[in-house]
């Protein structure tokens, strides 16, 4: 009975290392099983391969790196930029306006803190820029207002 015992004992054991292992795995799969991520040379080959991407980046924009989630609005960008100031469309964020939101995805390319530095909007998008580095996310609400806006 006693060998009974341990051996159920040591398969809850084992079962349980085991689930608190694939548990955290399987939901990082099913969350980013939903994510696309592409590089391009300039943003006007990005505009042209992925409707998806802002029509705001410069065509010139260099080096760009884009992430979306299929299932709403999330997106992330990064690109660099000739000149050392946002698109011309771009407006700067009020001061009183508070913090940005952060990024509802993320890459390996795309820096964490960066909701501390957005210095304005282009159309949905926070965006920051620190030495030609263009880096622009959108959030999922964010998306959905632009999109009912542009339905009316």
């Amino acid at each position: 009975m006693r060998g009974v015992l341990v051996g159920v004992v040591g398969t809850v054991v084992v079962l349980g290392v085991a689930g608190a292992v694939a548990v955290p795995q399987a939901k990082e799969w099913y969350e980013g099983r939903h994510e696309q991520t592409a590089s391009y040379a300039t943003g006007k080959a990005a505009k042209a391969e992925r409707p998806s991407v802002p029509r705001w980046l410069p065509d010139d924009a260099a080096s760009v790196e884009y992430a979306m989630r299929t299932t709403g609005g999330e997106r992330i960008l990064k690109a660099t930029l000739s000149g050392d100031a946002l698109p011309a469309s771009c407006t700067p964020l009020d001061a009183g306006a508070g913090k940005a939101p952060d990024p509802e995805i993320s890459a390996s390319w795309f820096p964490s803190g960066a909701a501390s530095g957005a210095q304005g909007r282009c159309g949905a998008y926070y965006v920051s820029l620190k030495d030609h580095t263009l880096y622009a996310w959108q959030t999922n609400d964010d998306w959905v207002e632009e999109n009912r806006r542009s339905a009316q």
